[in-house]
């Protein structure tokens, strides 16, 4: 073969015009994805005059945090949220931990029943089932409890995380369960001392997804609690909109406050969610 010219074009070059397009397009991209989040921030610093106006910057104010901290049960809805999204966080991971793990390993009579039971579940929309769930905890005596807000929200996240677990315990070597039988260790043994740290990246995604789902949700939290001391931050919010209008200004200032522990659960597990999303999603 010939030996390529020095004025020959290298493959897989790409040529200043499309350099310039890609950067471009990631430029507006970048801008479309953070323009929601800085209005809210700019919104919240302004005025309630001035909350709904064009301008970036308005008389630029702490008022609508000061009043929000001092003025409204923001700090116990937020503690509510706070309580609700850590217990179902906790109880979450291990049971979804080790659901996947007994799918993973072992052979059981229901097993292919229980995990088509785990993809059922996951088609039902909300709507349809904030009825049938709302008499179940109303007989139960659940209803404006954490308690029962909570095993709500695990019925969401659960079945989707036992899903994505059993993915991820496949991709680990059945070897590291045997030898931990020879050693002598029981079932779950082997699975605390020996699976759960090699399993570091699926536990992150399933802690950051069932943080977001309690944290985040709506419907139930409006439905199952009432009360300005019993209701989360998602039922709270609805407090400053009402038939006459809107309180932007408290409301943007709520959502920014609201948004900071999800962020820092974010940074706190984004270095194992790419590894822990598309090895859950290797094997079914």
């Amino acid at each position: 073969m010939a030996p390529a010219t020095p004025n020959a074009p290298l493959r897989g070059r790409r040529s200043p015009l499309a350099s310039v397009g890609l950067h471009a397009t990631l430029v507006v991209a970048s801008v479309i994805a953070v323009f929601p989040v800085l209005w809210v921030l700019l919104t919240s610093l302004k005025p309630p005059a001035y909350a709904t106006s064009t301008d970036f910057f308005k008389d630029t104010t702490l008022t609508n945090y000061t009043n929000l901290l001092n003025d409204t049960p923001f700090l116990t809805w937020f503690a509510n949220s706070l309580l609700v999204a850590g217990l179902t966080t906790v109880i979450g991971v291990f049971v979804a931990a080790t659901t996947g793990y007994a799918v993973s390993r072992f052979r059981f009579p229901g097993k292919r029943g229980l995990m088509w039971t785990l993809l059922i579940t996951q088609m039902f929309p909300v709507a349809v089932l904030i009825v049938p769930i709302y008499n179940i905890m109303s007989s139960m005596g659940l209803l404006n409890q954490p308690v029962g807000l909570v095993i709500t929200y695990l019925t969401i996240a659960v079945p989707f995380c036992a899903w994505m677990m059993k993915g991820f315990f496949d991709t680990i070597p059945r070897e590291i369960d045997e030898s931990g039988q020879v050693d002598g260790l029981t079932p779950f043994g082997t699975f605390w001392r020996l699976i759960l740290p090699l399993a570091k990246p699926g536990i992150a995604v399933t802690a950051f997804y069932s943080f977001v789902t309690a944290w985040g949700e709506v419907a139930y939290a409006s439905a199952f609690m009432v009360g300005d001391e019993n209701l989360t931050l998602a039922g709270g919010l609805q407090k400053f909109v009402n038939q006459y209008g809107a309180q932007w200004g408290p409301m943007a200032a709520a959502s920014v406050l609201i948004a900071v522990p999800a962020a820092l659960v974010f940074l706190f597990a984004q270095r194992h969610l790419v590894t822990g999303v598309s090895a859950g999603a290797v094997k079914g």
